[in-house]
């Protein structure tokens, strides 16, 4: 170990730096002494000029005062003044002297709301109820006067709107079997309404030179008295009064057409023998219009007997300017499979007369729209295509059978 030290004395004294002094304290930023001074200082540089070491004075904190015990706490009801603790000067550097203040609401009292409880307030509500006596009986002078009846005004209520929308706002469609349900349960009039179909057609259909007109024979009957007339002669005659004709003659009834004294708005449907339409056509067609007998549509036939039935079951559709169709198909009174047949009879005659000029791309689509039915007087439901086609299905099968 004293072989170690006396190296790095001898090192100490022959490094470059200790050679040259100026230079060491040049590079040292402390201003402590050198620990090797030089005993043979240059002849320019006196022990005056090197620094002098600083004495380093020691300073004392005085020790934090521990909190008094119990015993030695001041006593409270002692008055005499004291000095400020920490506590006193940490709670009133904190303290907020502007708090907020809440002032209460100030309301304008109701007349039935005040007290009376001096003379002053009598008077005044006394002088009040003069007021309004005088005022109510200038009014009832003006009502005589004028003779102005008050009519009670009823307290107003809000009706909730139907929900016809699901969850996700879409209208909702409905099944045939399910609208016909809703159908009779809005159906609350005092008479039986009619089943009615308003049905929507494509656009295409609102040309003019597309037209869609047709005829159908209802199985369960439209429910409305149609009134039939029969020309005819014999026994032809007699099977018409039998099938329950309104009208039935030859020449008699030809003549009372004729001559005026049978009145035209009483008919809703001709039916005639092929023997007497010469003489239909040459006397009476004018009349006739559009209830001119015709062999297209089945009028003209030698089976008297099932035109007639036909007949009174038997109506007609035609579209509108709006390509919609309306069309009454029974009476809501009817069972749910009757006006269902009814309904299926319709859709299938409806895509009969389906125009040639149409784009057949399927059978509804690009051809009905939406298909709606109702009462007569209640709220309308749409009913799914599906339904409808399942329904014209059937009444197919029906009439093969």
């Amino acid at each position: 170990m004293a072989a170690v030290q006396r190296l790095l004395t001898q090192t100490r004294r022959h490094s470059p730096i200790s050679s040259f002094p100026w230079l060491r304290r040049s590079l040292c930023s402390s201003s402590l002494p050198d620990p090797t001074p030089n005993p043979n200082p240059p002849p320019n540089e006196t022990n005056t000029n090197r620094p002098q070491p600083v004495s380093v004075q020691p300073v004392s904190y005085p020790i934090k005062p521990k909190d008094p015990s119990p015993d030695e706490r001041p006593d409270p009801s002692n008055t005499e003044p004291r000095g400020w603790s920490r506590e006193d000067v940490r709670f009133f550097k904190d303290f907020n002297p502007l708090s907020g203040v809440s002032y209460p609401n100030r309301v304008a009292p109701l007349p039935e709301d005040k007290m009376m409880q001096d003379g002053e307030r009598e008077g005044t509500s006394e002088e009040m109820e003069v007021e309004r006596r005088r005022i109510e009986a200038e009014n009832r002078v003006m009502r005589r006067m004028f003779r102005v009846e008050e009519q009670p005004v009823p307290f107003p209520t809000l009706l909730k709107a139907e929900q016809r929308t699901n969850a996700k706002g879409q209208k909702v469609v409905h099944d045939l079997k399910e609208a016909l349900q809703l159908v009779k349960a809005n159906a609350k009039r005092n008479f039986d309404e009619t089943l009615e179909a308003h049905v929507k057609l494509a656009v295409d259909l609102r040309r003019t030179d597309l037209k869609l007109t047709g005829s159908l024979s209802l199985p369960h009957g439209s429910g409305k008295a149609l009134r039939v007339a029969v020309f005819a002669e014999g026994a032809a005659a007699d099977e018409a009064r039998a099938a329950g004709a309104d009208m039935v003659g030859g020449e008699d009834l030809i003549e009372g057409i004729k001559n005026g004294s049978i009145n035209i708005k009483e008919i809703d449907k001709c039916i005639a023998m092929p023997q007497l339409m010469p003489r239909i056509g040459k006397e009476i067609s004018k009349k006739l219009n559009r209830l001119t007998p015709n062999a297209r549509d089945g009028s003209v036939t030698t089976d008297i007997s099932r035109a007639v039935k036909e007949a009174k079951k038997n109506i007609t559709f035609k579209k509108d300017k709006s390509a919609i169709v309306h069309v009454g198909l029974g009476k809501v009174s009817f069972t749910e499979e009757a006006l269902c047949e009814n309904v299926g009879a319709f859709v299938n005659a409806l895509l009969l007369a389906k125009p040639a000029g149409l784009k057949k791309s399927s059978k509804y689509a690009g051809y009905v729209t939406t298909f709606h039915i109702c009462s007569t007087m209640g709220p309308s439901f749409p009913v799914s295509i599906q339904s409808l086609s399942i329904a014209a299905d059937r009444y197919t099968k029906l009439q093969m059978r």
